[in-house]
């Protein structure tokens, strides 16, 4: 899968991640990829909630250890 673009959240707890996934999904363009990687164990439904009501595609969720991956598709 093609990233676009990557922001790392790793250390931040809720809602940082979702804040700051909102804020870099507003500077690429529709269709393009989000990349979110956090370690915030919490971060898994609060981004399974955010494509929910936001209308983005949550495409992947990967966890590898303390690290959780979550890629969102732009509306």
């Amino acid at each position: 899968m093609q990233v676009d673009k990557e922001i790392d959240t790793r250390g931040l707890n809720c809602p940082l991640p979702i804040l700051k996934a909102k804020k870099a999904l507003a500077e690429i363009d529709s269709g393009q990829v989000l990349k979110v990687v956090a370690t915030d164990p919490g971060s898994v439904r609060d981004f399974q909630a955010f494509a929910r009501q936001t209308g983005h595609e949550l495409v992947e969720q990967t966890s590898s250890g303390d690290e959780f991956v979550h890629c969102l598709r732009k509306r």
